[in-house]
C-alpha cells in the first residue's frame, strides 16, 4: 500500500531527446508493489512538449491543470482541464502546452509492455460495459 501527496514524490526532468520543459513524477508503480498499471503526472512548462514518438502500449490521460494540443499525424487535438485522452498503441503523440501556466496530467500506462500487434478489447461489441 502507498498514501502518500503527490508533491513528496521526486519530480524527475524528462532527458528524452526532443523534449522541452517536460517533467515526471512516477506517482504509482511497480516499485510500489502495483503489478498492472503505472500513474504518472507530467507537469510541462509553457511552451514545453513531451517527445513526439510512438510504442505499443497505450496511453490513458486526464488534464488536471492547463491548456494544450496532442501533436498527431492528423493535426494537432487541443484539450484543456477536465479533458481525457485516449492513445492507443502505435500512435504517433507528443503532449505540448500551449498555455502560460504548467500544463498538468495524469498518464496511465501497463507495467507490462507487451508488443501487442493488435489491441483486442472483448467489450468493444457494446456487450457490456463498467469494465
Amino acid at each position: 500500500m502507498k498514501l502518500t501527496h503527490y508533491e513528496n514524490v521526486t519530480l524527475e526532468d524528462i532527458t528524452m531527446d526532443g523534449a522541452k520543459g517536460a517533467k515526471i513524477r512516477w506517482l504509482i508503480s511497480q516499485k510500489d508493489g502495483a503489478p498492472n498499471f503505472s500513474t504518472r503526472l507530467f507537469e510541462v512548462d509553457p511552451e514545453g512538449f513531451t517527445p513526439y514518438h510512438s510504442h505499443s502500449w497505450e496511453h490513458e490521460n486526464f488534464i488536471i491543470e492547463g491548456i494544450g494540443v496532442l501533436v498527431t499525424e492528423d493535426g494537432d487535438k487541443p484539450f484543456k482541464k477536465g479533458d481525457v485522452i485516449y492513445v492507443p498503441p502505435f500512435m504517433k503523440h507528443s503532449y505540448k502546452n500551449t498555455g502560460n501556466g504548467t500544463l498538468k496530467f495524469l498518464c496511465m500506462i501497463p507495467n507490462e509492455k507487451k508488443d501487442v500487434k493488435k489491441t483486442v478489447n472483448p467489450f468493444a461489441t457494446g456487450v457490456a460495459n463498467n469494465c
